[in-house]
């Protein structure tokens, strides 16, 4: 398979990935008696950010990109006292999770620096890497979270 092939197949297994995760958070919204975390909008605004670098890898759209990286790479936080309760939830897997949002960060930071020479080969590699990390997250965290916080499977 050549280079181009193999860039157009990543993008789609992206965008599989991202549509998935759109339609697993629909099925995820909290019951009547549970409010919905802070946590919810980050994710939900980190979903739409990477749909769009999608569309931009799509059009060779490098500015587009170098201005959401960093989005990415920085996203928002939960208020501090619901990251409190979420850092004591996790426990022992604190440092885990700490490293699915530091890879994140490093290959959204990547993806920036690669949109801003123009380089599509990298900028596809290190979109990859991002939602490398955040499938594994989500595969770790995002069942269990769920259960805990929203009381449902």
């Amino acid at each position: 398979m050549n280079t181009f092939h193999k860039s157009i197949s990543t993008i789609a297994v992206a965008a599989v990935m991202a549509l998935a995760g759109s339609a697993m958070a629909e099925n995820e919204a909290p019951n009547e008696t549970s409010k919905p975390l802070a946590l919810r909008r980050v994710m939900d605004e980190l979903g739409r950010d990477m749909q769009a670098v999608m569309g931009a890898i799509s059009k060779e759209d490098w500015a587009l990109v170098a201005t959401l990286a960093p989005k990415i790479a920085s996203h928002a936080e939960p208020p501090l006292p619901e990251k409190l309760r979420i850092l004591a939830w996790l426990g022992g897997d604190t440092g885990k999770f700490r490293g699915f949002d530091r890879q994140a960060h490093e290959a959204a930071t990547a993806m920036g620096e690669a949109a801003k020479r123009s380089d599509g080969q990298a900028v596809i590699a290190a979109f990859a890497k991002v939602q490398q990390s955040c499938l594994g997250c989500h595969q770790s965290f995002r069942q269990p979270f769920v259960e805990h916080f929203y009381g449902r499977r």
